[in-house]
């Protein structure tokens, strides 16, 4: 592919999704939409160019956003904010409240709205309360895999037994297989969103955002855009949690720094 080519491509996706793709990512994004070419049996980029920008193709926009989009993720990731969460709910529960709202801004395969589910459904404190997490991703590949809730086992061998017994269904399929347990998947919504599109749909109030390891990939005008609707969407006193290799610092913003990695709005 021609560096002509590839600047159309990359402007492209920054254009629809804020993903701002560097030189060193010319080799993946050429090997994936050599997929896609492949899988339309077009003979040239510069083919799949002109089929991408008819108006009657945008659904194939959504099949090169999955396929650029990488996506990383594992139960209990960044354990530290899952500790703080259980300290959260706990303390806001004393406090009388009943309604929890949380959000998974880039959930992937839903390990992480998944893991936020088993922590608040630990503290028996909130089993009489309303609990609901949503959970959003661009890629529409990894959101059919998220509500499957269907992991290998190599996915979920580094969860404590305790935590895999009590919230996953092991069956069979081949190999072995462990489903989220129904009152855990009833606690998640899916749904897609395109971080890089304001307004968001939701209304709000949240207590929680988890929005980790994914400003990496906006430059500052997209995060910008980001962190003030995270701002106006969570409660006073909710928190923020980025990725531990992120942080707000350099940017404008109203958030008041916590520790590394976590932010509160007052």
């Amino acid at each position: 592919m021609n560096a002509r080519t590839m600047a159309r491509f990359c402007s492209l996706i920054y254009e629809t999704t804020g993903i701002r793709l560097g030189e060193n990512k010319e080799e993946l994004v050429s090997a994936r939409i050599g997929k896609r070419l492949r899988a339309l049996g077009l003979p040239s980029p510069e083919d799949y160019l002109d089929y991408l920008c008819a108006a009657e193709n945008g659904q194939e926009l959504v099949h090169l956003i999955d396929a650029i989009s990488t996506n990383h993720t594992s139960f209990f990731r960044e354990s530290s904010h899952f500790d703080l969460l259980a300290e959260l709910a706990g303390r806001w529960r004393q406090a009388g409240q009943k309604r929890f709202r949380l959000w998974s801004a880039a959930c992937s395969t839903g390990e992480e709205p998944y893991t936020m589910a088993m922590v608040l459904a630990e503290k028996d404190v909130l089993s009489d309360c309303d609990v609901r997490i949503l959970a959003t991703d661009i890629s529409t590949r990894v959101l059919d895999q998220a509500m499957a809730g269907e992991y290998g086992r190599e996915r979920v061998k580094g969860l404590p037994a305790q935590i895999r017994q009590r919230y996953f269904e092991e069956y069979i399929n081949g190999e072995r297989q462990f489903r989220v347990a129904p009152e855990i998947r009833r606690m998640v919504r899916f749904e897609r969103l395109n971080l890089i599109s304001p307004p968001y749909p939701m209304r709000g109030p949240l207590d929680v955002v988890f929005c980790r390891n994914v400003m990496i990939y906006f430059d500052a005008k997209g995060r910008s855009v980001l962190l003030r609707e995270i701002h106006r969407l969570l409660k006073p006193g909710g928190y923020l949690m980025v990725g531990h290799a992120e942080s707000l610092a350099g940017l404008d913003h109203a958030f008041r720094f916590v520790e590394p990695a976590t932010y509160r709005r007052d």
